[in-house]
C-alpha cells in the first residue's frame, strides 16, 4: 500500500480532496491532506515559497516515501518539490508545471485582465465572482448545479503573490505522472498537454473530466491515482 499526500489547489482548502481521500483509505492507502495552503484565506499573504515549505512539512511529517498529488495551482508546489527526497512519486492533476523561472500567470497566459469568474480584491488577493453558475461552468461544467453550489460557496481567496512568484523548478528526482483533463474550460486541454509533453508517456493519463475530476469523477481519479507507484 502507498502513502499520498493530497494538496489542494487555488482558492481551496484540502476539503476539495475529501471524495477521494476517503476511497484511498477505503482501499488501504495512508492518505495526508494538507488542509491549506498559505497563500488561502482571507486577507493571504503566503507566497508560492510559503505553499511549498508547508507542503515539505507535511510531506516530511508522513515518515515514509510518499506520492505528491496536486491539482490546478498546486502544481506549482509540486514543481517547487521535484528534488525532495522525501517524494517518491508527483501526480499533476490538470495542474500547472511550469518551467523554471515562470509564474503560474505566465503558465496560464492570464497576464492581462482576470478572466470573468475571478475577481480582484483591495487586499492582493483575487477570489471567485458571485455568479455561481458562471464559476460552476468554468471549473466543475460535468457537476450539476445541486451539488456543486454547495463546493463553490466554500471557494476562498488567494494571494496574488503566490501567482506572480517565478518557480525555482529544481531538476526532478522521481518519476512524474500528468494528468489531462480533457473538458477542462479553465486550463486548456492544448496547455496541459504541453506540459504533460514533459512526463514520461507511460505517466500521461486523460480523463474525460472538467478541471476538478475529485469532484466530477472522484471513482476514475482514485483508480487511476491507485495505480501509481
Amino acid at each position: 500500500m502507498s502513502s499520498y499526500v493530497l494538496v489542494p489547489g487555488g482558492l481551496v482548502g484540502g476539503w476539495i480532496w475529501s471524495g477521494v481521500a476517503d476511497r484511498l483509505r477505503e482501499a488501504g492507502h495512508h492518505v495526508v491532506v494538507v488542509e491549506r495552503l498559505p497563500s488561502v484565506g482571507p486577507g493571504a499573504v503566503g507566497d508560492l515559497a510559503a505553499d511549498a515549505e508547508a507542503t515539505a512539512r507535511t510531506v516530511e511529517g508522513v515518515g515514509e516515501p510518499v506520492v505528491l498529488v496536486g491539482q490546478s495551482y498546486s502544481g506549482m508546489v509540486l514543481t517547487e518539490l521535484a528534488d525532495h527526497p522525501a517524494i517518491a512519486h508527483s501526480v499533476y492533476v490538470a495542474a500547472l508545471w511550469p518551467q523554471r523561472g515562470r509564474s503560474a500567470l505566465d503558465v496560464t497566459g492570464a497576464t492581462g485582465p482576470p478572466p470573468g469568474w475571478v475577481t480582484l480584491h483591495d487586499d492582493g488577493t483575487v477570489g471567485v465572482v458571485d455568479d455561481l453558475e458562471l464559476v460552476r461552468r468554468t471549473l466543475c461544467a460535468d457537476v450539476d448545479a445541486r451539488h456543486a453550489y454547495p463546493y463553490l460557496r466554500r471557494f476562498e481567496p488567494q494571494s496574488v503573490r503566490s501567482l506572480v512568484a517565478p518557480c525555482t523548478a529544481p531538476d526532478p528526482a522521481h518519476p512524474t505522472t500528468y494528468v489531462i483533463c480533457e473538458q477542462d474550460a479553465s486550463l486548456a486541454p492544448t496547455t496541459q498537454e504541453e506540459m504533460a509533453a514533459a512526463a514520461d508517456h507511460r505517466h500521461r493519463h486523460r480523463l474525460p473530466s472538467s478541471h476538478m475530476p475529485m469532484l466530477s469523477m472522484p471513482d476514475a481519479l482514485t483508480d487511476l491515482l491507485r495505480r501509481v507507484h
